[in-house]
């Protein structure tokens, strides 16, 4: 956070690829990561005309305590909101994603039955009937903004 805003390395977004690379290391240990959502401007900017002009780092490293204390709160009242992860959906993720490809990108009837069709062999008999579910909700679901997640093109989609 110290010296790619000081180097100036890029034309612009020096601060925002900083606050961004600080958290490359938290993320890899499994820590919450690092916002400015609740600092004061006047905070953050102080503390870098501090590195700046000063070439001193004690103000921003009392505003990344404070901000990164706040994130931890705010990153633990967010991950015990969610919901646990569906093991089937991560057991099946990628005949999923090949089901709802495939019955898009072939323009099959979408429905239970082609769901079914296509996916029995690539799963337990057991999983099926909750698969087939689940891959008829994310075709229910399916828009421009999220096709890229089964492997489609816009075009596809659109046709």
């Amino acid at each position: 956070m110290v010296h790619i805003p000081y180097l100036q390395p890029f034309e612009d977004v020096n601060k925002r690829v900083s606050r961004l690379g600080a958290n490359i290391s938290l993320i890899r240990t499994n820590l919450a990561p690092l916002s400015f959502v609740d600092v004061p401007e006047r905070a953050y900017v102080e503390a870098m005309l501090g590195i700046y002009e000063l070439n001193r780092i004690e103000l921003l490293t009392d505003v990344f305590d404070r901000a990164y204390e706040r994130s931890c709160q705010r990153h633990t009242v967010l991950k015990d909101a969610l919901p646990e992860p569906d093991p089937l959906r991560l057991r099946y993720r990628a005949e999923l994603r090949e089901a709802v490809g495939d019955m898009v990108r072939n323009t099959r009837p979408v429905g239970p039955k082609a769901i079914r069709e296509f996916a029995s062999p690539l799963v337990a008999a057991v999983d099926l009937p909750e698969l087939v579910a689940m891959a008829a909700n994310e075709l229910r679901h399916l828009h421009e903004g999220n096709v890229a997640r089964y492997g489609l093109r816009l075009s596809e989609f659109r046709a």
